[in-house]
């Protein structure tokens, strides 16, 4: 457990992902652009009332920007983790046990938040949309977002800051969520960044955050209102 842990959160692989000053720059302009844009987009597709017609596009045109934002920027990568001393090979497995993992610990902590009035009414204001909609729909919007978040802020993002990128990263995803007015969600959105970021970083690519991301968020689309029942 140890060693694998090591291996996704810890170890930096061999990668050559270098670009130009003109090339940064540019990645660094859009990025900012599209952060800003993201996160009032955000704001607003969640502010939206449970059940409305319009949450679903407002969602979806989420990871447009996302997405947009991600490949506008440059070259993205999919990234490799270590498998024995001498071969690397694409991060599947682990990064969706450690969701799994993560999502059992946020299960953990919701047990505990839905005896405190004030944050688990933060909770239950985001399942509203969960029982006002179609699961098997909001369980696509929720992957697809995962998806577009990972390739945005541990793609585009991370590449485009020279110092310090998993706390940076970490920071702007979590900045970018409290656009929604809801602490529950940055409060994740840190702790979920912060591990994203370390598997970035290990990999030197998008493929380990995507998967860790997806799994989790899935996972606790369908595991919260059991916990807030």
């Amino acid at each position: 457990m140890r060693a694998w842990l090591h291996r996704t959160l810890v170890e930096m692989v061999p990668r050559d992902h270098r670009q130009s000053i003109r090339d940064l720059r540019r990645r660094q302009v859009v990025t900012s652009l599209f952060v800003v844009l993201g996160a009032v987009v955000l704001g607003l597709s969640l502010n939206i009332e449970p059940g409305s017609p319009w949450f679903y596009p407002a969602t979806f045109g989420l990871a447009v920007v996302w997405t947009i934002g991600a490949f506008a920027s440059g070259p993205l990568h999919l990234g490799r983790i270590a498998h024995t001393s001498e071969q690397l090979r694409r991060p599947v497995l682990g990064p969706i046990l450690l969701g799994l993992g993560l999502a059992a610990v946020f299960v953990v902590g919701g047990l505990v938040v839905r005896e405190m009035p004030w944050l688990g009414d933060q909770v239950r204001s985001i399942l509203d949309f969960a029982d006002e909609g179609s699961v098997a729909l909001l369980l696509v919007i929720t992957v697809v977002n995962g998806i577009a978040e990972e390739l945005f802020f541990r793609g585009a993002a991370y590449a485009a800051v020279t110092q310090y990128p998993v706390v940076v990263t970490t920071v702007a995803y979590a900045v970018a969520t409290l656009a929604t007015g809801n602490v529950m969600l940055a409060f994740a959105a840190v702790l979920l960044g912060a591990v994203v970021g370390l598997e970035r970083r290990a990999s030197g690519g998008v493929l380990a955050p995507i998967l860790t991301h997806v799994t989790w968020s899935a996972t606790m689309l369908l595991a919260l209102p059991v916990v807030f029942a």
